[in-house]
């Protein structure tokens, strides 16, 4: 289990359609609230697919 906590920087493996791999943490728990810091959009996702599809941690606070 990855140790991801509210407002971290995290750089995905596959690219979003702005063209932003980082997306910000908003919401922690089962379900996962991130935020492309490309564009602004944010998404929903499910705790489990979202530690397969990150790369690493830019950073924490």
């Amino acid at each position: 289990m990855m140790n991801l906590k509210l407002h971290d920087i995290i750089e995905l493996k596959k690219a979003h359609p702005c063209g932003s791999k980082r997306w910000e943490v908003l919401r922690v728990g089962m379900d996962m609230k991130i935020r492309c810091q490309g564009c602004g959009r944010e998404q929903m996702i499910t705790r489990s697919k979202l530690e397969k599809s990150v790369r690493k941690i830019i950073q924490e606070i």
